[in-house]
């Protein structure tokens, strides 16, 4: 078994995080929009790096689209 800190899990800010701030929108603002249910530490978890499950990926990706309109690919998204 491995021991991992939190520092290696943290892969950096994503695109995401960018997205956001130039858009205006805030984590709170991907949570009410989103169809399924979703929790503000996705979007935290999201936008600082940690590597997410396709699921949850895929959940923040159909937030961020229901907000913008606009359609977007999880390598617009995540650099991972």
């Amino acid at each position: 078994m491995t021991n991992t800190t939190d520092a290696t899990l943290e892969l950096g800010e994503q695109p995401i995080a960018r997205l956001m701030k130039k858009a205006g929108i805030k984590a709170h603002d991907l949570v009410t929009a989103s169809k399924v249910p979703m929790t503000h530490k996705m979007v935290t978890r999201a936008c600082k790096g940690r590597k997410l499950t396709a699921n949850t990926k895929n959940i923040v990706l159909n937030a961020l689209q229901q907000v913008t309109g606009k359609t977007y690919s999880f390598a617009d998204l995540f650099n991972y």
